[in-house]
């Protein structure tokens, strides 16, 4: 017979050691007015990237920002120059989210630095970065897991579940992703 424990949801803490960061008010005010904003079907990148930098998110020149971004945290945020940041697009920045110069993040992947161990009776949260290096593309409808490493050049393809490094020039596909080629 097979020995399972379930997650005790009742014990449960916010964990002591992760301040969102920001003040009380610049972070009611990014839920309220700001977040809403950036998350609308309105066209339009200058603006987007306006309300992002207002907010402390470090973003380079040029690039395109589609609507429907969502940003739990801007000022946990870094996205290079010449970046293209496809519609429908969660950024759940709950850790730092570091994205290159020259990279592609399709309509609706998600990047998530926050998740709970399965294998804890607390369902303690684990908090990681998520970096992408230089002349990368994360393909549509990818997910990235805390922690997720994409070196420089890495392809993600269509619908991929991403955990770990990804090396430098290799495609990988799947859930769990695998390396299938060499760019």
């Amino acid at each position: 017979m097979v020995k399972t424990h379930f997650q005790r949801l009742d014990l449960y803490k916010l964990p002591t050691n992760n301040h969102p960061g920001g003040s009380f008010l610049l972070r009611g005010i990014w839920l309220i007015i700001a977040r809403p904003l950036v998350a609308s079907w309105l066209p339009g990148t200058l603006w987007r990237k306006f309300i992002l930098r207002l907010f402390g998110s470090k973003i380079g020149i040029g690039g395109r920002i589609k609507p429907k971004l969502q940003v739990t945290f801007p000022w946990k945020l870094r996205i290079g120059d010449h970046c293209w940041i496809g519609e429908n697009i969660w950024i759940d920045n709950i850790a730092e989210v570091n994205i290159g110069n020259r990279v592609c993040l399709s309509q609706g992947s998600y990047l998530c630095t926050g998740n709970h161990n399965y294998k804890s009776k607390l369902f303690d949260l684990y908090i990681k970065p998520i970096i992408i290096e230089d002349n990368s593309w994360i393909a549509a409808k990818s997910i990235l897991a805390p922690g997720t490493i994409i070196e420089e050049g890495a392809i993600v393809s269509l619908g991929s579940v991403i955990s770990g490094t990804i090396p430098s020039g290799m495609i990988v596909k799947g859930n769990p992703a695998k390396i299938v080629s060499e760019r």
